[in-house]
């Protein structure tokens, strides 16, 4: 079992910047990818980025390319989400995802999920 918890989430003005993490504990050893996935109100999850373990690969979503980064510290094993110049389409609860596999970047192919964090950027 892979037990997830995001933070850094708040409110903050279009333009602005926040870094979401996202801390793992239980079984990681075989984890082998983190994504963050979102969810504004009345709208599918969407993907926003994710990562492989041991730095072999990323990717980010079309539209947050530019704008938002990932990274992570396998020795704290946290992934962030650095995220700068917000926009107000933004807004949304970030849920970061686990998977073993990892056969795909899409939702239903992740396992594990955290809880969210909030991010609401006002305009």
């Amino acid at each position: 079992q892979v037990h997830l918890v995001e933070s850094g989430g708040g409110s903050v003005q279009a333009g602005g910047s926040l870094r979401l993490s996202c801390v793992q504990s239980g079984y990681t050893g075989h984890t082998m990818c983190i994504a963050w996935f979102r969810q504004a109100p009345g709208k599918e999850r969407e993907g926003v980025a994710g990562i492989y373990k041991s730095d072999l690969g990323s990717y980010l979503g079309d539209s947050v390319k530019g704008r938002f980064s990932i990274s992570q510290d396998e020795t704290k094993k946290t992934v962030y989400l650095q995220m700068d110049g917000l926009k107000s389409e933004d807004t949304a609860m970030y849920y970061c995802a686990a998977d073993h596999y990892c056969k795909s970047w899409r939702e239903a192919d992740f396992r594990y999920w955290g809880q969210g964090t909030q991010v609401t950027v006002s305009s």
